[in-house]
């Protein structure tokens, strides 16, 4: 058997972790006859690969610190491409970081058109700008889908093909799921409310204010509980400054380890929307969903083609979990709502009810890894381009 080549570029620390499980299920699909080559971060250079440069010199959020870096971040799309182009390889795979991968992937397959490239971590096309489905036609030959709806919706919106390959959460549900003495724990007194602002400085500022007055109402309407507020180091001084104000001050922790801990022994949770859903879905915790965005931004909601910004809700086909965005994110309704699924009764059992389908609808034919079935798909999909 040859060696096979294949390039990788990731634009962010999810998409490294990603890209170093890929390789790793690569080289056991292979006996080890796997070379690779381009962009990664510590993950994927753990595993072997030398990347072309920093990954961080890529991992840039928000307009203006793009636009700032903007003359940097196009020379590295270049020097990505022309590297790849160069080198030849069997198949790219672009992960994640859509502005980024994409661009390197458009230039590629414009220099090696029979060249197989797989897309790992679906655009949100079924959410938004769903016309790039069909646009990705010409340069993606497989897309590997982090979520069980993903494929239906490239099918209904003309994309190229799409497998659900699984999410890496669904890896991890020992760490999520509570052991006995965690469940005790979720129904004894105070009860543990986890309290999850999100992950950047603009998701911080705008929810921290609203977190902090649901909690007082739902100390009017419960009594006493205990709050964790699992963090990052880059937004750990915003978060103590404004949980400063709060009149229920929480007990900040750091870690994933921490923050799972919290989540196993939780009554119930109250989030920003994004992954940190899945995650307390995944670990059985009732939750309330919050998000508040720019004015600038919330102009965008008429372009916006789903009925929940809530990861479970859309993988449940249902609003099992209530969300309340902009205007309606406010403490009173937070509160509230925190308060019914708190207390024993229709609101809480409902949602706990719709939370225990998410393992049926996650779940992969054989149990597998994610892993696996991603380095499958590939090998699939060079040996598709290879009969031709």
């Amino acid at each position: 058997m040859s060696a096979l080549r294949v390039a990788l570029v990731a634009g962010e620390h999810s998409g490294d972790q990603l890209g170093a499980k890929l390789m790793r299920a690569l080289r056991e699909a292979r006996a080890d006859e796997v070379a690779f080559l381009g962009v990664g971060g510590e993950a994927m250079e753990a595993e072997g690969l030398e990347s072309l440069f920093p990954i961080s010199d890529i991992a840039v959020m928000g307009i203006l610190p793009v636009l700032a870096r903007l003359p940097k971040l196009l020379a590295r799309i270049r020097k990505t491409a022309e590297t790849i182009v160069a080198a030849r390889p069997d198949a790219l795979v672009i992960i994640d970081s859509p502005d980024f991968t994409h661009r390197v992937a458009r230039r590629v397959r414009a220099a090696l058109p029979n060249l197989p490239i797989v897309d790992y971590v679906s655009p949100s096309v079924w959410a938004w700008r769903p016309g790039r489905a069909k646009a990705m036609r010409a340069y993606v030959d497989c897309v590997l889908a982090l979520l069980p709806f993903e494929p239906e919706a490239y099918r209904r919106l003309n994309g190229p093909r799409c497998v659900y390959v699984g999410h890496p959460l669904i890896e991890r549900l020992g760490e999520l799921r509570p052991n006995p003495e965690e469940t005790r724990r979720r129904a004894a007194l105070p009860p543990l409310i986890v309290v999850l602002p999100g992950s950047r400085r603009s998701e911080v500022s705008r929810l921290m204010a609203d977190f902090g007055g649901a909690l007082a109402v739902l100390r009017q309407s419960v009594g006493p509980f205990t709050a964790v507020l699992p963090t990052l180091p880059h937004v750990e001084g915003d978060v103590r400054a404004l949980a400063a104000r709060w009149p229920e001050p929480p007990k900040i922790v750091f870690g994933e380890d921490a923050k799972y801990a919290a989540f196993r022994a939780a009554r119930a949770g109250l989030a920003a929307s994004g992954t940190v859903t899945l995650e307390l879905a995944l670990a059985g915790v009732p939750m309330v969903g919050a998000y508040k965005v720019s004015l600038v931004e919330e102009q965008l909601k008429y372009l916006i083609k789903v009925p929940s910004i809530l990861l479970p809700n859309l993988i449940l086909g249902e609003r099992a979990i209530p969300e309340f965005l902009q205007r309606d994110c406010t403490p009173a309704a937070l509160g509230a709502a925190l308060a019914d699924i708190v207390r024993d009764g229709a609101a809480r059992s409902a949602q706990l009810d719709a939370l225990s389908r998410l393992d049926r609808l996650m779940a992969l034919p054989d149990r597998g890894a994610p892993s696996a079935h991603a380095a499958g798909a590939v090998l699939e999909t060079i040996a598709a381009r290879a009969s031709l």
